[in-house]
């Protein structure tokens, strides 16, 4: 199968171009980009497609989500995160969902993702009360069947989750402490026998489909699981994908519960090098930081999620400045209500805006979408396959209609794709060689009838929630204290306006 491209606007974000925009043409061949440039010969045979007032760029890539939150978009709103997870990760009473309704689950976070320009994703995916073969293959299949190029995990944490929380032993009741006791996290045998038939059974799945190692959070996990994890992660190549640092909690609870910053606790048990990627880093020191780029990790900045769980502003100028790779993501369809990443990278490019009055640090345009493009595909160690429109990498690729009201008038398209676009003007995403949306329709799968089913079982799915979330409101109390009191420890940085991190006492 050949495609041809002819006389568009063209992005390609890597090679000689790099984010300057030129008039030329692409010709794929197969699932890969066989051709890039001006006045290319059209093959014989090939379908043309008239670039005349189109843009050709590569699809965006949301480098850090989690779709078990689908099931819960638009439920919550002004919690801080330790509240918001009793509810969207309940401590008690969470019960296995149906295969069927992971798969639906996965759609919907696929048809959003797909038809707002995402053509790859990194799903870390946690099921309670623990995660089964056949769940993760039922969002393996959703995201094999519409055509998306997925990276996914079996989110695990190994250790008590009051453990994971400075303070709850003083804070929690008894006896709930009591009924947290009694549950049964996965050993690490356990676990990796579980990474091991995973990866058999999906890696390299369609050509789009890869398998990561997820261990939760340094201080969800015990050392020898995290270690363990990482020697495969290595052996596979595949990422060491975790979460460090979100909130100012998180940021209390290094110092607290080892006497070091989450961030060279990690260091100093080996785990940070370039396969590493790291969801938020929002309360890293300087010294964490540059610890960070010694390793070269990378860095998935949440923006939208970390402003609506009210966690801070990620120090990403000084991250990038130390050589972090840094990535874009939506984070989960809870806190951020959308895997929308043209949202992403317009709340991006604003939010550092206020960080300083020093002008000439706030992110370019060009730095945005970089972020969102070959960052990303790097971030989830692919960025020799994607990421960019380059000769040889997987053609995965947007073409965008250039005389739509978001492009008028038409300045710098840079800035136009950061701060007008909103995915509206896509015309075409395709993923590995293949179109898979046109004109706003899923050309693999049936998305009204898969949204109606999903809509048909969510009475049900919400009446038993609403049963889960009574169960974990009794924590509450315990966790809001636990909120103010890490909220009255300076850290000796700010991650919230001025000083307002800090609640008086």
């Amino acid at each position: 199968m050949s495609t041809f491209i002819r006389g568009a606007t063209v992005l390609a974000m890597g090679g000689p171009n790099g984010s300057t925009p030129f008039l030329g043409d692409v010709h794929v061949e197969g699932d890969r980009i066989k051709a890039i440039g001006e006045g290319l010969p059209v093959p014989a045979g090939a379908t043309i497609i008239d670039g005349a007032g189109k843009l050709v760029m590569p699809g965006l890539i949301n480098a850090h989500l989690h779709s078990g939150e689908a099931l819960f978009k638009g439920r919550y709103d002004n919690l801080p995160l330790e509240l918001w997870m009793l509810y969207a990760y309940p401590i008690l009473g969470a019960k296995g969902l149906s295969e069927r309704m992971i798969y639906l689950r996965s759609m919907v976070v696929a048809i959003e993702s797909l038809k707002t320009g995402v053509t790859c994703l990194t799903d870390d995916i946690f099921e309670a009360p623990r995660q089964s073969l056949a769940q993760l293959g039922a969002a393996v299949s959703a995201y094999d069947d519409a055509g998306i190029r997925a990276t996914v995990s079996g989110h695990v944490m190994d250790r008590d989750f009051l453990d994971s929380i400075p303070f709850s032993r003083e804070h929690v009741p008894a006896e709930l402490q009591a009924e947290v006791a009694k549950l049964t996290p996965p050993t690490t045998d356990e676990y990796l026998a579980f990474a091991r038939e995973a990866h058999a059974q999906f890696h390299g799945r369609s050509g789009r489909i890869r398998f990561m190692l997820a261990p939760s959070a340094p201080q969800r996990c015990t050392p020898e699981l995290m270690q363990a994890v990482n020697q495969l992660a290595l052996e596979w190549k595949v990422p060491f994908h975790t979460h460090i640092v979100e909130t100012k909690v998180q940021g209390v609870t290094g110092p607290v519960m080892y006497g070091k910053s989450l961030m060279r606790y990690m260091a100093d048990l080996g785990l940070m090098h370039p396969g590493t990627a790291i969801a938020h880093s929002v309360w890293v020191s300087e010294d964490d930081i540059a610890l960070m780029g010694e390793a070269g990790v990378s860095v998935v900045h949440n923006t939208i999620s970390n402003q609506k769980l009210g966690a801070g502003i990620a120090p990403v100028r000084q991250l990038l400045n130390a050589g972090v790779n840094v990535a874009l993501g939506s984070d989960g369809i809870s806190t951020n209500d959308t895997p929308r990443m043209f949202d992403v990278m317009h709340a991006c490019g604003l939010i550092h805006k206020v960080t300083t009055p020093d002008y000439t640090q706030w992110l370019s345009s060009a730095e945005v979408l970089h972020a969102c493009t070959l960052a990303g595909a790097r971030s989830a160690l692919i960025g020799h396959e994607t990421g960019s429109l380059e000769e040889g990498k997987k053609a995965d690729l947007l073409v965008i209609n250039l005389d739509t009201v978001c492009f008028t008038p038409r300045h710098d398209i840079l800035n136009h794709l950061v701060y007008s676009e909103n995915g509206s003007s896509i015309e075409k995403v395709m993923v590995n060689g293949e179109i898979v949306v046109e004109n706003g329709k899923l050309l693999r799968i049936d998305e009204k009838a898969l949204l109606a089913e999903l809509r048909s079982l969510m009475p049900a799915f919400n009446d038993y929630h609403s049963g889960v979330e009574a169960a974990n409101r009794a924590f509450a109390p315990a966790f809001d204290a636990i909120h103010r009191r890490c909220n009255q420890v300076d850290l000796g940085i700010h991650r919230l306006v001025g000083t307002s991190d800090m609640w008086p006492a």
